[in-house]
């Protein structure tokens, strides 16, 4: 392998935002991206496998598992060691079973050709498990070797070290539960799931490490297996697995594909010169542990694993273990075979398994995140980007004039009382601590609640404190009552023996004997014939909760002048190992307490955000975690709700009514008030139209609907006999024609409500279609009274006699509820001239409406000024975009302000709007140079994919996620307004594949808003462009419409537009979808 890749350092937050953004659309829309079948995970007991089920539901209940994916726990038999690779074989019979269960019947379905493919012997017992083989080998699965007992991160061994907190994107979701380990590797391997296509497989991860890299442009050899690999220096290579891979392979920009030569353990240097394993560089490549394996290789390892169980009954008897990465891996590398021979159940695996090669995926901009150590856990915190790491997240922090909390304190889940102490770098997790507790410097507590009634530290003048370095942590036990208290320290490694430099709490175990009077014999049994380590010293007293801590404060050698008092009192008490705890764990228990916890701090939270904020918490998503209390969560939203009976009387400029509202309905609907919920909701966009309609214009309801120079009914009716009324006809006809915009980025900044509480910002373009403004009307005036409206494009009509008729709300199915619309907005349904004559209204439209152009709003821009116009009246485009929008809001579809502004305004510009009332509205034409408007013509294609929705219901769900202030569509928001200054600069500065960039991340934020933005054939068509493209979209909400393609150059434009030409029907998508290029100029 050549010498290459830069070692910049890898972009940790993109490379994760990026993987949760494509986790969160498999979940929400997994017909569009595929996720897996099934999750399995493996666990050292029944015991921890309970507490991992409890675990996988949750995270199905948040919405990191798609709801179609079966989850399964797979414990080693009786608890029993078996090796990662026994530990694999016998998951994935498990899995197949648990598939077979749960149907359809396994016997019913096709064999397909994936097995039938590979010439095997089989012997009787295999023949019976043959459609088990050819049902799995269709399916794509994630398992997760989570088992063990984390003996080097102790304090995560009661939750499962793959479940500890990993507060990376924590501030993205702020009132979202707290992220964990095992969440970023779901993220990471949601990308991974694509590159076995249609090809069914299994990934194989690791729980102690986070492999941080770019999967969805991962490349699988096919019918293979694949081990993932980066480069690293040769100190660090000693200690791990090193791949040997061959000189020749496939290579791009980011990786490299070679099939695998040999596998080393932990080298040495001779080692890796002997087998050439030092790249050009001088590193070499590191064994992630993350194993890929596809089609044939993947058949005959369900083959292996549905008839394994004699294999792993002969493991148990022997009590041996089968490594995944030694022993099962060797069997795919030639070069292992012979050592491979000697080990138990090597021939055997040479023969099932070992006509298929392996082969090597280095990913040279992974990185490597391990989580062995409980240093290495506070290195991934303290060292990552500040931006990176949630440091305060759903938790209850005292003011900093009555305690003391470092800046880099890690503070989450928790509720931490006056008068405490953090230090620097340290974590809480999942803890309530009161006063009179000091939390020293790079310290770990975990699950520790301290009792703060009047028996507490404060009033007994007693404090604890825990050292710098340290690690505390309770443990419910099954049979006891309380928790016991565990600590050690921060660097101590539970499995060194006293004779290998074994510590506790730091200090040699020879200091820490003789400096508290302890003997061997208090701690190990004589009779053991394990090696004496903290794993197995029973040294955790099992006592009152203050006792313990005045004993934790001994042992960890802060309390020496009472040992004459302190010894008996540890002496006499029952205690507990390490070993011992890890095996009496009360899990149900502990996911109980921890799930009280989490409500009672959503509950303390969403209370003070009623009583003392501006509602700008997402009470919705607290209300979730509120309900998760075991017997009281509704009854404690019912309280909430108690608590918002004056929040319509507040202030509307300081709390919208909008929002007031809204928080009301999430309310109702977690206390089950379904019914009054669904009522509620209608005052909901009532607010929203008044509140647009308020800052768009002054006094717009009582103008419309009061005005005392408006006419009634009947003054129609009696019109023929007032003699004072001037009943003289004036013919006028005005017609309006306007293009269609297509937007590069920033929409949905536009929307009310977001427009009216915060600035937006959008980068649009009018354009011609075919050398013709498609949207337009004509108005003309008739001697009849009334009004007569058509619409040319469906050839429908209707007329009004009575103008004054017109009236909202509209039935959602009138064609002409638009032109209606317009006529209540300009006051002209009420205006004395129709006494005297009429209105001829035409209307039409060159494209289809719903087809992301913003035709409808164009229209009605094109209505409103005609209206305006034929009045004569102000019809500047100001005017005429604000009467739009609260146009919009009548009708009841929303809508902002950039389609009327992109048809109203011409040429490409860059429109900010800034809250208040009224809303102002700043257009900035963009002085575009004829060499970047060719070049821009000749790159750009403008595409209409065949396909028509209407944006009402995207625009719905996405203002109620709003008024939620749901914090992933707030952020999403605000990034696509940051693009649309970004992307101006990049016009400006005649950066097309700057702006092409930044269209491809809006599209990627449009579908983290409404994952139906797109579908099947557009990311089809989407996948089709993109080796020609720089950039690409649909235009406005999406879900079908037209599309935007910018592609890298004029000669990439004609390949793209020649080959979407030959082929408009793309393939297998047949004559429903076909797709058109327009040939566009700009307006």
């Amino acid at each position: 392998m050549e010498s290459r890749r830069s070692r910049a350092k890898v972009d940790l937050t993109g490379i994760l935002r990026k993987s949760w953004y494509r986790l969160r659309l498999s979940v929400r829309h997994p017909s569009r991206v595929p996720t897996w079948d099934a999750i399995v995970l493996t666990a050292a007991s029944p015991e921890q496998a309970e507490l991992y089920e409890w675990q996988l539901k949750r995270a199905k209940r948040l919405g990191r598992i798609a709801s179609s994916t079966v989850t399964l726990v797979v414990p080693d038999p009786d608890g029993n060691r078996i090796g990662s690779g026994g530990a694999t074989l016998n998951a994935i019979y498990a899995l197949a079973r648990h598939l077979e269960a749960l149907g359809p019947q396994v016997e019913n379905m096709d064999t397909g050709s994936s097995e039938s493919s590979v010439p095997h012997e089989r012997s009787n017992s295999e023949v019976s498990f043959s459609p088990m083989v050819s049902f799995m080998a269709k399916r794509h699965i994630l398992l997760l070797h989570a088992g063990g007992d984390s003996k080097r991160v102790p304090w995560a061994n009661p939750m499962g070290k793959v479940f500890l907190p990993l507060p990376y994107l924590a501030a993205d979701d702020p009132d979202g539960p707290v992220p964990l380990l095992f969440d970023h590797i779901l993220a990471i391997s949601c990308c991974a799931r694509q590159a076995f296509k249609n090809e069914g497989g299994i990934f194989i991860m690791t729980g102690d490490v986070l492999p941080c890299f770019d999967a969805s442009t991962m490349v699988l050899p096919e019918d293979t297996s694949c081990i993932i690999t980066v480069p690293i220096t040769l100190d660090i290579a000693s200690n791990h697995g090193v791949i040997v891979a061959s000189k020749t392979g496939i290579l791009n920009k980011t990786s490299y594909v070679s099939l695998v030569e040999n596998l080393l353990q932990k080298p040495t240097m001779e080692e890796l010169v002997k087998n050439q394993a030092i790249l050009d560089d001088g590193r070499t490549l590191l064994d992630t542990g993350i194993i890929a394996v596809r089609g044939k290789a993947w058949v005959e390892l369900v083959r292996l694993a549905c008839s394994s169980q004699p294999m792993i009954a002969d493991l148990l008897k022997s009590k041996k273990e089968m490594s995944l990465y030694e022993d099962l891996v060797a069997a795919w590398v030639l070069a292992r075979h012979e050592w491979l021979r000697l080990r138990p159940l090597g021939e055997e695996l040479i023969n099932r398994l070992g006509k298929q090669k392996m082969y090597s995926y280095c990913a040279y901009d992974l990185l490597f995140l391990h989580f062995g150590t409980s240093s290495e856990v506070l290195d991934h915190l303290s060292g990552a980007d500040s931006g990176l790491v949630g440091r305060r997240h759903l938790c209850s922090v005292p003011a900093t004039t009555v305690s003391d909390i470092a800046a880099s304190a890690i503070v989450i889940s928790s509720k931490i009382a006056p008068s405490v102490s953090i230090g620097d770098d340290s974590i809480v997790y999942d803890s309530s601590i009161s006063g009179g507790i000091q939390i020293g410097s790079q310290s770990i507590v975990v699950g520790v609640n301290v009792p703060g009634d009047s028996n507490g530290i404060e009033d007994n003048g007693f404090r604890f404190i825990l050292p710098d370095r340290h690690c505390l942590w309770e443990v419910p036990l099954v049979g006891c009552t309380g928790r016991v208290i565990v600590y050690c320290g921060l660097h101590d490694n539970p499995k060194d023996s006293l004779s290998r430099n074994g510590t506790f709490c730091g200090k040699p175990w020879d200091k820490v004997l003789h400096d508290l009077g302890i003997q061997e014999g208090d701690l190990w049994s004589t009779r053991s014939t394990h090696e004496k380590c903290l794993w197995n010293a029973k040294i955790f007293p099992i006592l009152s909760y203050f006792e313990m801590l005045s004993l934790a404060a001994w042992l960890m050698g802060l309390n020496d002048r009472k040992t004459k008092s302190l010894l008996p009192l540890w002496k006499s008490s029952q205690r507990v190992s390490l070993e011992e705890l890890h095996r009496s764990i009360d899990f149900p228990q502990m996911c109980i307490g921890s799930s009280n916890h989490q409500a009672d701090l959503a509950a303390g939270i969403a209370k003070a955000c009623i009583n003392y904020g501006l509602l700008g918490r997402n009470l919705s998503q607290l209300c979730e975690e509120i309900l998760q209390k075991d017997v009281s969560g509704v009854k404690i939203c019912k309280d909430l709700l108690d608590l918002c009976s004056n929040l319509q009387g507040q202030n509307s400029k300081i709390l919208p009514k909008s929002r007031a509202y809204q928080v009301q309905v999430d309310l109702l609907q977690a206390c089950r008030e379904e019914k009054m919920a669904c009522e509620l909701e209608h005052k909901v966009w009532a607010a929203v139209a008044d509140e647009t309609a308020a800052a768009v214009r002054y006094g717009f309801r009582e103008r419309v609907l009061e005005s005392s120079n408006s006419t009634s009914a009947s003054a129609y009716q009696s019109s023929a006999f007032d003699g004072c009324v001037d009943q003289s006809f004036r013919h006028r006809d005005i017609r309006i024609e306007l293009p269609v915009r297509v937007d590069f980025v920033g929409g949905w900044s536009d929307t009310p409500p977001w427009s009216l509480e915060r600035a937006g910002c959008v980068l649009n373009m009018s354009i011609k279609l075919d050398d013709c403004a498609p949207v337009g009307t004509s108005i003309t005036t008739t001697e009849q009274t009334g009004i007569e409206i058509n619409d040319d494009d469906t050839i429908n009509k209707v007329y009004i006699e009575d103008p004054t008729s017109i009236a909202t709300p509209f039935n959602s199915n009138d064609p002409f509820r638009l032109v209606k619309s317009a006529l209540l907005v300009t006051g002209v349904t009420r205006d004395k001239f129709l006494l005297s004559m009429g209105l001829q209204i035409h209307t039409w439209t060159g494209v289809p409406r719903g087809t992301g152009l913003g035709t409808s709003s164009i229209l009605a821009a094109a209505v409103v000024k005609g209206l305006l116009k034929i009045t004569n009246r102000d019809d500047s485009n100001e005017i005429v975009a604000r009467l739009v929008l609260v146009l919009e809001q009548l009708m009841g579809t929303g809508g902002g302000w950039q389609d009327q502004i992109g048809g109203l305004y011409p040429g490409i510009k860059f429109t900010e709007s800034f809250p208040g009332v009224p809303l102002k509205l700043q257009v900035i034409p963009l002085m575009a140079s004829p060499q970047l408007i060719s070049d821009l013509q000749q790159r750009l294609l403008v595409v209409f994919t065949g396909q028509v929705r209407p944006a009402r219901r995207v625009l719905e769900k996405v203002v109620t996620r709003y008024l939620r202030r749901d914090n992933l569509l707030i952020s999403s928001i605000k990034r696509l307004a940051e693009l649309a200054r970004m992307g101006r600069e990049a016009l400006m500065n005649y950066d097309l594949d700057e702006l092409g960039e930044i269209m491809l991340e809006a599209w990627r934020l449009h579908q983290e808003l409404d994952p139906y933005c797109s579908n099947t054939f557009v990311d089809r068509l989407f996948e089709l462009a993109e080796p020609f493209c720089c950039g690409y979209k649909l235009v406005g909400a999406g879900g079908g419409g037209f599309a935007l393609l910018l592609a890298k150059d004029a000669d990439s434009a004609k390949k793209l537009r020649d080959l979407l030409q030959k082929d408009p029907h793309l393939e297998e998508y047949g004559s429903e979808f076909e797709v058109k290029i327009y040939n566009w100029a700009l307006f």
